[in-house]
């Protein structure tokens, strides 16, 4: 920045007052994170969560938090021309007005424009709403004013560069990758993700349209707010002098002299903690969209017990036999996971299993409630096997890309049917009104990687308008299939597991239950369950999936500790992997974690994500508040050191250990650190005194 000349730059500040556009002023850059306090007298209401976006005489743009610079002034708004872009645009005024949207509420739009020497206008349309702190959501439009035609390849929106700080950057995206790493990660020195919202192979694909990259005290978040899922890229990259991220879309058209190109709708937020209030951000501006949670059924927040430790060999003597016990442990649901079908597609009884065919299933699911238990159906539905009839017999079904070429479902040896082709959608919500409404099943366990996100469909027989129909309209087959089940049954649970892929956002609205999703580690159900309860809010159920999944096979602490509904697949006596054998020492623990949660019912409070950062707080902590009592719950391998107990609020507060029963003192809000000695995990309730 030493060599920067002065310029014109235009100041948008953006803070719990809304957006404020400053009249243009002469200014020298300040030197990279290097505190600048006096941008001037009208920038109010910059706070902690809040942002401050510069643009310079070229439409660069640098962003600050608190009145600290996060970034240089970046091209952060380029038109890509093949292997050339067009990334410096002359500035020509700006234009600013107040705005109010009917969801969103009062709010300022700043419109700003430049031109290139190519003779492309760039527009960039900022906005802020004033419930909205925080976040700028932006769209720019480029406008071909050359006498020439230009073959466009894409744009890139909100592309920055942290500055860097000692300790390194985290990450979080929330796009699907194949080997289902964690969602959160280090950025160490070569770390390069392109976080692709398409489909990293034939059935990985989607996710929430957001990526986060901060270092301690800064960091900023991008991602898009369209309606219906989209296929750009969220890109995150370790540099020589930072970490980048940005927005990408592909938009491969000739402009013609004349013509404009208009961005997807994007966003870009800076903010001083982890990726947990950008989220929530994310997820309160969607909400105005009619894109949220649903009511969670009460039957949602109970314990769970799935078959699946007996495999797909399972018998139904075995499953029946296991129910007395799943019932002693304290668990509310028994769920017959894959195995009973004859093929994914058709969804035939096994007269193996089910000799009777249907009248075999119906006192099936009776035994379980007479059992004191609720029914839940494993189903994947949108595949068909190749032996199927559904696929010998409907090939209109499929799903194809452009060359014409089915979409493999790889653990199952299955095609993907197109979620947007309406015989298609028809075809399963007949067997979710069966499976409910006739079989007596009180909710389904949907399961399979396919289920997440789709390819563009090209199959000639469905006559889509776009091939992208396909993608945008898979969150329309996740609706029909809710509205379905609860017709049958308004207290019915739709559990989507999208097995090791990052939630696609635009389903999430039209299902009841988020599991972990087969995670790898206990970290993996921590981290699954911050973002998944900031993405869908208070009293959602987010589920710990399988404890047998966490490490040592038996951390239910992780699923605990986040406000997370606990889940087995335990066997007894016997069953095919001894490990999930349920022996007395594991039933003990079982029962007492079983009891404590159904005791404290954590999944009913507001989990506090914001009040520490996940990447760069040690112990990795995790809050959750029950009206003025505060569940804490801290995690690392040894720990010998002193915690900070945060959030509380008045007065003293009296410290127990819920697992083990003990006593820890009392804190209040200005001496709130307490000395903690532990192993895995340690919980700590601090409830108020008086």
């Amino acid at each position: 920045m030493s060599n920067m000349k002065r310029r014109t730059m235009l100041k948008v500040a953006l803070g719990g007052a809304g957006l404020t556009a400053l009249p243009a002023v002469t200014g020298v850059g300040a030197t990279p994170a290097a505190a600048t306090p006096n941008r001037g007298p009208n920038v109010v209401g910059v706070g902690d969560t809040s942002i401050t976006v510069e643009f310079d005489d070229k439409l660069h743009s640098r962003v600050a938090l608190k009145d600290v610079d996060v970034t240089r002034f970046d091209a952060s708004e380029v038109l890509l021309l093949g292997d050339t872009t067009i990334d410096d645009f002359t500035y020509r005024g700006h234009e600013t007005r107040k705005t109010s949207h009917h969801r969103h509420g009062a709010g300022v739009q700043v419109t700003i424009q430049g031109d290139s020497r190519s003779g492309v206008r760039k527009t960039v349309e900022l906005t802020s709403f004033q419930r909205l702190t925080g976040m700028i959501v932006m769209r720019v439009t480029y406008t071909n004013r050359s006498g020439a035609a230009l073959k466009v390849t894409g744009w890139r929106s909100g592309a920055h560069e942290i500055l860097a700080k000692p300790g390194g950057f985290y990450t979080f995206s929330g796009t699907t990758h194949e080997d289902r790493r964690d969602w959160v990660q280090p950025v160490t020195d070569g770390f390069e993700q392109k976080n692709s919202l398409g489909m990293d192979s034939s059935d990985y694909g989607g996710g929430t349209p957001m990526a986060s990259v901060w270092r301690s005290g800064g960091g900023i978040s991008v991602g898009h707010v369209e309606p219906v899922a989209k296929i750009l890229r969220l890109p995150v990259r370790k540099t020589a002098v930072g970490a980048s991220i940005a927005v990408e879309g592909d938009t491969v058209r000739t402009l013609k002299p004349g013509q404009r190109l208009t961005t997807e709708t994007t966003f870009l937020t800076a903010h001083s903690g982890d990726y947990f209030v950008p989220l929530q951000r994310y997820r309160d501006y969607m909400s105005d969209l009619g894109l949220r949670a649903p009511k969670t059924p009460k039957p949602a927040l109970e314990p769970i017990w799935c078959a699946w430790g007996y495999e797909r060999d399972f018998t139904v003597e075995q499953v029946i036999g296991t129910l007395p016990k799943v019932r002693e442990v304290g668990l509310k649901w028994a769920v017959l996971d894959d195995g009973w079908q004859t093929n994914e597609g058709d969804w035939d009884l096994n007269p193996q299993k089910f000799p009777r065919g249907e009248a075999d299933m119906r006192a099936f699911t009776k035994q379980i409630r007479d059992a004191g238990l609720r029914p839940r159906l494993w189903w994947a539905p949108l595949a068909a096997d190749p032996e199927s009839n559904l696929f010998k017999s409907r090939p209109d079904m499929l799903l194809l890309d452009r060359d014409g070429n089915k979409q493999e479902v790889t653990w199952w040896d299955a095609y993907t049917l197109c979620p947007a082709y309406q015989p298609t959608v028809d075809y399963f919500v007949a067997q979710v009104k069966k499976f409910i409404g006739d079989w007596g099943y009180e909710g389904l366990k949907i399961d399979g990687q396919h289920l997440n996100g789709v390819t563009p469909c090209y199959n000639p027989a469905h006559g889509h308008a776009r091939p992208e129909e396909s993608t945008e309209g898979l969150a329309q087959f996740w609706r029909a299939v809710h509205e379905a089940a609860h017709e049958e049954n308004r207290d019915a649970v739709i559990e989507l597991c999208p097995c090791g892929t990052a939630f696609a956002f635009h389903n999430l609205p039209y299902i009841d239950q988020y599991p972990g999703s087969d995670p790898t580690s206990s970290y993996q159900v921590r981290t699954k369950g911050k973002t998944m309860k900031a993405l869908m809010g208070q009293g959602a159920s987010y589920a710990g999936d399988h404890v047998e999944l966490s490490d040592n096979g038996n951390d239910f602490a992780s699923s605990y500790g986040v406000g997370a509904v606990l889940s087995t697949k335990f066997t007894y006596p016997a069953g095919p992997d001894d490990e999930n054998v349920l022996t007395p020492e594991k039933e003990a623990l079982w029962r007492k974690w079983v009891s404590l949660y159904s005791e404290n019912m954590l999944p009913t409070g507001e989990y506090r994500g914001e009040l520490y950062d996940i990447g760069f707080d040690k112990p990795e902590a995790h809050v959750v508040a029950k009206e003025k009592t505060l569940h804490y719950a801290f995690y690392a391998d040894q720990w010998n050191g002193a915690v900070e107990l945060r959030g509380l609020g008045r007065g003293r507060y009296r410290l127990t250990d819920p697992f083990n029963g003990v006593s820890l003192g009392t804190v209040d809000a200005k001496h709130n650190t307490i000395k903690l000695t532990f192993e895995k995990f340690q919980l700590v309730v601090a409830e108020p005194i008086g």
